[in-house]
């Protein structure tokens, strides 16, 4: 494979002002979080991100983009009551998330359609800081039952608002809506808010930019309390500014200002308990724990500090708060947190303007790994034409292309340049541009913002040496142009656009290509409406709060090479085709077959456009459901160096569809018949590499490899790049076990001293069933050589005078477990995981032994014992040294060894930042059947971003 190294994108990744968690931190709440749980991240421009983050998998799945001059100062969430359901049970109530930027509005955001739903302003100054009221807990009575809530009383969350005026406003989210509700003021002069958070539900503390803390009463708008740090540094300001105010559970309040100091104030006289200097410049924000026993901050200085509380010495009852550890995570400010745990989760996002989100471990702070999750988007914003050799880009309202050109073998006049920009559009209007695609002969270039969508004619400037192209506008009919898309796609023919609304309703406009070269392209106004297969959805519990049809929403679609069939994947991982006919062969609906189903999901009722109508390909026996959210989507190419054709001409399986998961599940479908491939019935989950299974990075995209010898697909995420050859089936676990033997055996043969050393378990990083520990959310466990803290987890202890008997006891705090041992969520999906992944290996086995009784070819068995002949071995690629880099290949027979052995797989981790990979195309003046693939892997290092300014401490 070809690979030109980019780095001439200049993207540039945004500074992350904003974190939040959909739900609030437990103790009390087992598992590893509720299937609803989602974080926002609130970018520089007006971006926010939501995360999913699946069990520690962290995957991106939308952006809701923002526009010109805006920016996510702020965000929280809300969890609308729970209301009455038909047969007496709760439905859970609707997740809300809300924003500010610098302005002196609240935004609410439909998740569903990616875009704001209402917005709350009114005659006050800027919104500073933004919270949410704690959620209504139901109290037990004497009788120790829960008491219902009081007749009149609220059980939502109102918002409160900190101004620059020295306002504070609440905001009001019942019945669906957001409304004023009351405003409060100081009576003395007017600061500007800079933290608000609440006490308890009915107890509002205030941060301020004049050294002081203030409490109110929302019911009353009463000021309570005002707590005065003092003055500030000496030569600095006289006024502190109180950048992050946080209250621990049992109330006591935590204050971080622009000294760098931490201080704990009395839940009840509001006294000065004890202030801590843990930073050498401004303390920007504040997280606690959810049992109050660890606080964690970030400050102006680039410093994550930890904080814990220390028992009281023999007569003293207080307790005292002491700096455990610090580190640093970040290469600028860290501006802000969140925190979300339970009993087996408890982590720590922090971000700030190097605009990468760390997640840290918070419970198990200093045993385990941190984790910094990619400051890229994961759903790559370039496209490329690769006849054209052409690159596509865009962020905010632009879009840009590129000319990469040939090697310097090649007869182009290049001028000694490797790429070239040769067209730039700007687009109008305030919104970010949610989605652009060029078409695969780089003529037609489809851009969508979330209110608009815009097609341009894309043509090479004639007599111009440099290759500047001439882009013009298209006439859009008003039906397509208006409400904007999510995602859109061109057909590889140039003759189909599909746009996906906001509200994933998915469409086709149909191109008429210029019939002259003086004319442009023209679209049809008649479009085609796709309609999705009815899925069940999935019930939650009314504590875990619902999303409605955000799960519904459309991430991919992708046309077929011969533009025939178009396939969509959601988050819920849910899959669906289209398949393109001529009118007279498209399939009728048996007499009395469907006819209670709703009447957009007739495919009779669709238009028939130049003698071709869409339908949906396996109606009558749909795609299942996968396990987790879509991430992409690909049809496996035609492979022109094979001749396998059908009787009517048309190429064997060319319509196979591959999809990957978010849980990194790679699975092929039949995507006109709606039924699982034979490569993906043979290869499950289970025999993918075990490497490729740890990876942490989610895939981002993928491209294709094919000829005569190979049919290899490359994935690639933000960090790393897998190739997987799918002419060969994976090894099964126990051809890997084998294999691993044999290769000890040579490697004993030829050092006798490692003959008799066999890998030992780590004690230490195996719990009481000698399973490996799970981590709390964040990264790896660190191990004991590594560790800073020099104390194992674990000690063996020996009753008797025989060792063998010893036994590993940990040391480790046991967390307080529930009475039926766990939740029942993670219990079923753990069972379910097994179980599935047991029947998957199962039937691999039979699936692989048919094929063998079928065709009568060899299969490639292994011998446990080592008395047959090693079929198998582990063979180190070039330049690679490592175990963890050696892949699985044949060593076959004789003949096959004067020939390098095709690799099943083979990975790299030396790219960082891609941004993304498209392919480009191949010399002309190749072999077709033993080509090479092109590629661009476009880069965006953090250290080519100009950041702002960052403090430097001066150590004279």
């Amino acid at each position: 494979m070809d690979i030109h190294r980019c780095r001439f994108v200049p993207y540039n990744p945004q500074a992350i002002n904003a974190l939040s968690f959909s739900h609030p931190p437990s103790a009390e709440l087992a598992g590893r979080g509720v299937p609803t749980l989602r974080l926002a991240i609130g970018r520089a421009n007006g971006d926010i991100e939501i995360w999913n983050p699946l069990r520690g998998a962290w995957f991106q799945e939308t952006v809701l983009r923002g526009g010109k001059d805006r920016s996510i100062e702020g965000l929280v969430w809300t969890l609308d009551p729970p209301e009455p359901g038909p047969d007496g049970s709760k439905l859970p109530g609707r997740l809300r998330l809300f924003s500010i930027g610098y302005s002196t509005a609240v935004t609410e955001w439909d998740l569903e359609q990616g875009r704001p739903l209402r917005h709350s302003s009114g005659n006050y100054g800027e919104i500073w800081c933004l919270a949410a009221q704690p959620r209504w807990q139901a109290t037990r009575g004497k009788d120790g039952k829960l008491l219902p809530p009081a007749e009149g009383e609220f059980t939502g969350q109102h918002l409160a608002a900190g101004c620059a005026d020295g306002s504070i406003v609440i905001l009001s989210t019942a019945d669906n809506d957001l409304k004023f509700l009351r405003i409060m003021r100081p009576s003395t002069k007017r600061s500007r808010v800079l933290s608000v958070t609440f006490q308890n539900r009915n107890t509002l503390v205030a941060g301020y930019a004049d050294s002081s803390i203030r409490l109110y009463d929302i019911r009353s708008g009463q000021l309570l309390r005002t707590i005065s740090l003092g003055k500030g540094l000496a030569g600095g300001s006289k006024e502190l500014l109180v950048w992050s105010v946080k209250c621990l559970p049992d109330g006591t309040i935590v204050s971080g200002d622009s000294a760098g100091e931490i201080r704990f104030w009395d839940a009840k006289n509001y006294a000065l308990i004890q202030r801590l200097q843990g930073h050498v410049a401004d303390t920007l924000d504040i997280a606690v724990s959810a049992n109050g026993d660890t606080v964690v901050s970030g400050g102006a200085d680039q410093r994550t500090v930890v904080y814990r509380k220390k028992d009281g010495e023999k007569g003293d009852k207080k307790a005292r708060w002491a700096e455990v550890m610090h580190r640093r995570y970040h290469t600028h400010d860290v501006k802000t947190f969140a925190v979300y745990e339970t009993r087996d989760i408890s982590i720590v996002v922090s971000g700030g303007p190097d605009a990468a989100p760390v997640v840290l471990p918070l419970r198990e702070f200093g045993k385990e790994h941190h984790r910094k999750l990619a400051s890229l988007p994961q759903i790559p914003q370039l496209a490329s034409s690769p006849s054209s050799r052409l690159v596509m880009s865009f962020w905010d309202r632009e879009v840009s292309i590129w000319r990469l050109h040939r090697g310097p073998t090649s007869h182009e006049n290049t001028d000694g340049q490797r790429h070239r920009l040769v067209g730039k559009v700007l687009i109008q209007g305030e919104e970010n541009i949610t989605s652009a695609m060029l078409s695969a002969d780089g003529k037609i270039l489809v851009v969508a913002t979330i209110s608009t969508i815009k097609l341009f004619s894309v043509r090479r400037r004639k007599g111009d040496e440099k290759g500047t192209l001439r882009i013009q506008k298209l006439d859009v009919p008003k039906a397509l142009a208006e409400d904007g898309a999510r995602v859109v796609a061109v057909a590889p023919n140039g003759q189909w656009v599909c746009v996906v609304r906001p509200n994933s309703a998915m469409y086709l406009a149909r191109i008429k290509p210029a019939s002259t070269a003086q004319e442009k392209p023209h679209i049809l106004s008649q479009l085609v409406k796709l309609n999705r297969a009815t899925r069940h959805t999935r019930f939650e519990k009314a504590s875990h709060g619902t999303l409605g049809d955000y799960e519904r929403t459309v991430r991919c679609v992708v046309f077929s090479d011969d533009s025939k069939v178009l396939a969509s994947g959601d988050l819920s991982g849910c899959v669906d085709t289209w398949s393109l006919q001529k009118a007279e062969d498209a399939p009728k609906k048996h007499n009395g077959a469907a006819e209670s189903d709703d009447e957009s999901s007739d495919d009779e009722d669709q238009p028939v456009i130049e003698g071709e109508r869409w339908h949906h390909a396996a109606e009558e026996s749909p795609i299942p459901r996968l396990k987790s959210g879509v991430v992409l989507l690909s049809f496996r190419p035609p492979n022109p160096a094979k001749t396998n054709l059908l009787t009517n001409g048309a190429a064997k399986d060319e319509h196979r569809l591959m999809a990957l998961t978010s849980e990194h599940q790679l699975v092929e479908f039949d995507a006109v018949e709606g039924k699982l491939s034979d490569w993906s019935r043979r290869n499950p989950k289970a025999f993918l590499p075990a490497e490729f299974r740890g990876v942490k990075d989610r895939a981002m995209g993928c491209v294709w490899d094919l000829s005569a010898a190979r049919e290899r697909l490359w994935l690639y995420g933000s960090s790393w790049l897998w190739m997987f050859d799918l002419n060969q089936d994976f090894p099964s676990p126990e051809e890997l076990d084998a294999s691993a033997d044999n290769h000890e055996d040579l490697n004993a043969s030829t050092h006798s001293k490692k003959a008799n050393q066999k890998r030992k378990r780590d004690p230490f990083d195996e719990d009481d069933n000698g399973r490996k520990k799970p981590n709390s959310g964040a990264g790896d466990r660190i191990s004991l050589a590594q560790s800073d803290i020099f104390f194992g987890a674990k000690m063996r202890k020996i009753v008797g005078p025989d060792e063998s008997q010893a036994e590993w006891i940990s040391l480790d705090k046991e967390r307080p477990r529930p009475a039926n041992g766990g939740n029942d969520d993670d219990e079923a999906y753990d069972y379910d995981e097994a179980y599935t992944a047991t029947n998957d290996v199962a039937l691999a086995r039979l699936r692989r032994e048919r094929q063998f009784i079928e065709t009568s070819t060899p299969l490639k068995r292994v011998s446990i014992g080592g008395k047959q002949d090693k079929l198998l071995s582990l063979t180190p690629g070039p330049d690679f040294d490592t175990p963890s880099q050696k892949q699985l290949v044949h060593t076959g027979d004789q003949k096959s060894q004067s020939h390098p052995p095709h690799r099943r797989w083979w990975h790299t981790y030396k790219y960082r930042d891609i941004l993304g990979i498209v392919p480009l195309g191949s010399d002309p003046d190749a072999d077709p059947e033993n080509h090479f693939l092109e590629v661009a892997v476009v880069e965006r290092p953090m250290w080519d971003v100009d950041l702002p300014g960052r403090y430097v401490r001066d150590y004279a």
